[in-house]
């Protein structure tokens, strides 16, 4: 397995998470069907980039698992800092 793969993959998986984030979050507050159909169209892409992923080779899979395993803990850690603007503010 290559460690530069596997770090390279995880950034990358962590990108994809908060992309992802960030994306739900702004269809949260649109009006319902453009949430519906913008939902839809993010699912699609998730599955393609996964199916991409997974058919790859297995220092990629784990990789890209291990960035968007460790970047939920990570980015609300970061915001609970105290002192620390927030995305938002």
């Amino acid at each position: 397995m290559d460690a530069l793969t596997v770090l390279a993959l995880a950034a990358f998986g962590s990108t994809a998470y908060l992309a992802t984030l960030s994306t739900v979050k702004w269809l949260n507050q649109q009006a319902a069907p453009a949430k519906v159909a913008g939902l839809v169209v993010v699912g699609m892409v998730l599955c393609a980039l996964v199916g991409m992923i997974a058919n790859a080779s297995e220092s990629v899979v784990i990789g890209f698992i291990v960035g968007a395993g460790i970047t939920p803990p990570v980015y609300r850690r970061i915001l609970q800092r105290p002192g620390q603007l927030r995305p938002g503010q």
